[in-house]
């Protein structure tokens, strides 16, 4: 869930002022069963979900053939294979955009300047993984999920839609990422139907104000601030730089990672998530599954104990690997699974 950072255009931006806009070529989305098994014969990660369709390296071939303008962003790595430079944020923005027109079908897609660009496989697999949290022991084939903060890319909503049928309610905190995934939502034939994107305007809630008394959802999710300060976020995207090999990164580039209201809160991860789970006791009955991404293995003891404490049914940790990088999903839940909503 983001802040403000910038006082925000009152009138709703087009899909043309979007950082960086596209349309997809028409020559078809998705890819084909040869094809991912083409693609899937040199893992580019390990650890990703059976359902995900990001195995193996990225066929920047077919990419760019949907996404024509990708093409001037690749580029040879030592090996002599296509890549682009991961560093760089225009050449990544295209990346996303090939990804999103290819694999799920999205014709409009941006990003203002200095928001989050989500890497697109990790994001996938959180939906796969909560697919089989939600599908134990419920026949119904309609799904509703609640994603708290979900930021201008509205990358949850659009994947879930996509591969699952789900739909969604989207909140957001941040007037400008509200008025950009409006705009991703309602553009696109994907989400049109079935993305609401709602205006969070009280940062310290999380469910009030756009739980209605009335609503149930299957699940919600959410991807929580990771640092406790902006020194902290900004630390945290110079070792990224560093990691990707770059000696040096511009201001330009450092907000390519998430503004700072994307990548800190006051008290860090765990206080998030503390938040969270003291508000779920209020709308336990309209939501099955509560969840939430955590990023520090160290989060998980204190956050287990406060659940103790607020009396849930059930707590389930779903751990997730995507290369090198470790995250898992803690799940909680109220009531047992026979006693979901009709």
């Amino acid at each position: 869930m983001t802040e403000r950072s910038a006082r925000p255009n009152t009138r709703k931006p087009k899909p043309s002022e979007l950082a960086g806009p596209m349309r997809a070529n028409n020559q078809g989305h998705g890819h084909s069963k040869a094809d991912n098994e083409k693609q899937s014969h040199a893992k580019r990660s390990s650890g990703l979900h059976p359902n995900n369709r990001h195995q193996g390296r990225y066929d920047f071939t077919a990419l760019y053939t949907v996404t024509p303008e990708l093409k001037a962003h690749i580029t040879q790595n030592p090996r002599g294979e296509a890549t682009i430079n991961f560093s760089n944020a225009e050449s990544v923005l295209c990346l996303n955009k090939a990804l999103l027109a290819s694999f799920y079908g999205i014709e409009y897609w941006g990003l203002p300047g200095g928001y989050l660009c989500p890497p697109i496989p990790g994001r996938a697999d959180y939906i796969h993984y909560l697919a089989e949290l939600i599908e134990v022991g419920l026949e119904r084939k309609s799904r509703r999920i609640l994603d708290i903060g979900t930021g201008a890319n509205l990358i949850y909503p659009i994947i879930g839609a996509h591969e699952y049928g789900w739909s969604f309610v989207a909140s957001e905190l941040d007037k400008t990422a509200f008025e950009c995934a409006s705009v991703i939502s309602d553009f696109n034939k994907v989400t049109k139907r079935k993305v609401t994107v709602v205006h969070q305007k009280d940062r310290k809630r999380y469910f009030e104000g756009v739980v209605g008394e009335a609503d149930y959802f299957d699940a919600c999710m959410c991807n929580p601030p990771f640092h406790a300060s902006e020194k902290e976020a900004r630390e945290g995207s110079q070792r990224k730089w560093r990691n990707l090999k770059k000696q040096a990164s511009v201001e330009s580039e450092l907000n390519f990672g998430g503004n700072a209201n994307e990548l800190w809160c006051e008290g860090g991860e765990r206080s998030f998530i503390a938040g969270m789970i003291s508000e779920s006791i209020n709308f336990q009955s309209q939501v099955g599954w509560f969840t939430c991404l955590v990023s520090k293995q160290e989060n998980l003891k204190p956050l287990r104990k406060l659940l103790a404490k607020s009396g849930v049914h059930a707590v389930r940790v779903v751990n997730m690997a995507q290369g090198q990088k470790q995250s898992r999903i803690l799940a909680w839940r109220f009531r047992s699974e026979g006693d979901e909503a009709e």
